[in-house]
């Protein structure tokens, strides 16, 4: 919960975080408003005594009104994500400002937020918040979660080792003469494609020419395409001598 409420007539207005989209620079939130105290209906706390009109920090949904006496649905919200960029992925973080200012019946009402993660690839980190008594607002900082991180670091590493395993064995058919070896071309050709599927299978849908492409992608498919050629050419040359 963030904000401090005043007395017993209080809106409460609670966000769930639901989706990251870094490409887009979005954060999407549910919202779910809850008057209480004199705020609110007796029968329910989902029922407005007055008609409600909430401002957010988004720039698509500026304001948000309930009538009175009808009850309160959850919402959908989209807030811009501020100081990141998808292209240092899985480094990238970001700030996203959620804050909301409300009336009720023409009246300033006091706000309290109450926040919620759902997205599993992102952690969210309260780096600030702002409260003057109605209006709330809060900064959040957004970073790639540990198990993504994890595995983004894992997918690097292994597309190295890939990368080096290929060159070396194509090293050892070169200086042994072997000719054209099939098996070893066969495993070769499947690695340069097998190394795609992996970038792409890369959790969150890191664009083309994020850090993974320059730190690991870029170059396993350069050492696995160097490679190959230095068996065909060679084998070449061998079976072709071979045949004279």
């Amino acid at each position: 919960m963030v904000g401090a409420a005043p007395g017993p007539d209080v809106l409460e207005v609670d966000v769930t975080l639901q989706r990251v989209d870094a490409a887009s620079q979005t954060l999407t939130a549910k919202i779910l408003v809850q008057p209480h105290g004199a705020l609110a209906r007796p029968e329910s706390l989902l029922v407005p005594a007055g008609d409600v009109v909430l401002e957010t920090t988004s720039l698509e949904q500026t304001t948000l009104k309930y009538p009175a006496g009808q009850q309160i649905g959850s919402s959908v919200v989209t807030f811009n994500l501020l100081d990141g960029r998808v292209s240092d992925y899985p480094f990238d973080h970001y700030n996203a400002y959620v804050g909301f200012q409300a009336t009720v019946g023409g009246q300033p009402a006091p706000v309290v937020i109450g926040l919620t993660e759902a997205d599993p690839f992102f952690v969210f980190r309260r780096a600030n918040e702002e409260d003057d008594g109605l209006g709330v607002v809060v900064t959040e900082r957004i970073s790639r979660s540990r198990s993504t991180f994890i595995l983004a670091w894992f997918m690097m590493a292994a597309m190295w080792a890939l990368a080096l395993s290929v060159l070396v064995a194509a090293w050892l058919i070169v200086r042994q003469r072997r000719g054209i070896v099939w098996p070893a071309l066969g495993w070769m050709a499947a690695t340069l494609f097998a190394l795609v599927g992996m970038r792409n299978a890369a959790p969150g849908n890191p664009p083309i020419g994020s850090l993974l492409d320059y730190a690991a992608f870029f170059w396993a498919e350069l050492l696995v395409a160097v490679g190959l050629t230095m068996v065909v050419v060679r084998g070449a040359r061998v079976e072709g001598g071979h045949k004279q």
